[in-house]
């Protein structure tokens, strides 16, 4: 039995901070960036619409200049433009992008072919060179094992140093059930390559539960920010809730 305010410091370690709505402003990003800087420690990461990253460098070179900045790019439609894909890829690096979300061409996987997302993922990780390159693979609409472990196997093989569940933009995002079997893909692999929970995880206790499964399979040593990473925009409230006392702080889950 863990305590849940251990987990929810630990959780506060995993977070990729993010805003990727059509209204966000330049006020959006700044208060973004306010709150990944909590009383508790920062979070590793903001997540943001690649327009946004000189604004949120200047931001946190003031708060925190150890949180990075992710961006998405082929987002959130996974389109098989890989010319376009590429530039985005591109563009964000330009931009300081320290780390990069490319929605892998998942429609294409789904009819069967397997070399365009093979070859938008390695040549994006030739653009990024040092930088991380995170693949949503989109499991939720993957949706079998067989699909989900087939985009999973050519991310990594492709060079992938994360491979990522969601855009959040879709009906079915994060679930333990691709999250098995995407980690058990990288525990296959032999390769260096991390994890990323994207979409719908909102709580503590339910995180929980990705740290449970996580430690069960790749041990619990593994679970850093090098390795794991939960995307979400209101996780961080509950984490906050729990250190703060206000919700669930005497409460233990069952996650080790």
């Amino acid at each position: 039995m863990t305590n849940i305010r251990d987990i929810a410091i630990k959780i506060l370690g995993l977070i990729d901070l993010t805003s990727l709505n059509d209204n966000d402003t330049n006020n959006t990003i700044i208060a973004l960036c306010n709150k990944a800087k909590t009383q508790y420690g920062p979070v590793p990461a903001i997540c943001i619409y690649s327009r946004y990253i000189p604004l949120a460098r200047a931001t946190l070179n003031r708060i925190n200049p150890d949180i990075k900045i992710a961006t998405v790019t082929n987002f959130p439609h996974g389109s098989s433009d890989i010319d376009l894909a590429l530039y985005e890829t591109k563009l964000a690096v330009n931009r300081g992008a320290d780390e990069v979300d490319l929605v892998f061409p998942y429609h294409y996987l789904k009819n069967g072919d397997s070399a365009l997302g093979q070859q938008m993922v390695a040549e994006a990780k030739k653009i990024c060179g040092s930088k991380v390159l995170k693949v949503i693979i989109e499991s939720g609409e993957l949706k079998t094992p067989e699909l989900i472990k087939w985009a999973s196997d050519i991310s990594i093989e492709a060079g992938a140093d994360f491979i990522k569940t969601s855009t959040g933009k879709v009906a079915i995002n994060a679930t333990l059930e691709a999250t098995e079997i995407m980690l058990n893909c990288i525990k296959a692999s032999g390769k260096k390559c991390g994890f990323k929970a994207a979409g719908g995880i909102k709580s503590v206790a339910e995180a929980g539960k990705y740290l449970g499964l996580t430690a069960k399979i790749m041990g619990n040593a593994w679970i850093n920010p090098n390795n794991f990473r939960f995307g979400a925009s209101s996780l961080l409230n509950d984490v906050l809730n729990v250190l703060d006392g206000k919700a669930g702080a005497t409460e233990n889950i069952n996650v080790y």
